[in-house]
């Protein structure tokens, strides 16, 4: 998992306990304003939901094909990994020299 994921899913979570502690206390709250609310809020939680289960299920099988990949072309794998290093490192030793300069 990326940082930015592994930052974004505790946020995500507490929203959603969020949301359902507030259709929890709205419960008994009465109003036609007030249901339309909660009908709306307890509809984006199911999308919200469904949208995660979607992006988590394309997630896994990109990474089975990766994986699949990976396995049928060791070889290969290896020498774009090690391109792919060299190619930040010098990146980065170009960057860090001109800061020094």
């Amino acid at each position: 998992m990326n940082k930015h994921t592994e930052e974004t899913s505790p946020d995500v979570g507490s929203l959603a306990e969020d949301a359902r502690a507030l259709l929890a206390a709205t419960a008994d709250v009465a109003g036609d304003k007030v249901g339309e609310a909660r009908k709306r809020l307890a509809a984006a939680l199911d999308r919200a939901k469904d949208f995660a289960g979607r992006v988590r299920d394309k997630a896994v099988q990109g990474a089975k094909v990766a994986d699949e990949a990976v396995h049928e072309h060791p070889y290969q794998a290896i020498a774009i990994a090690l391109g792919v290093g060299a190619l930040i490192g010098y990146l980065a030793a170009r960057r860090c020299s001109r800061n020094h300069d």
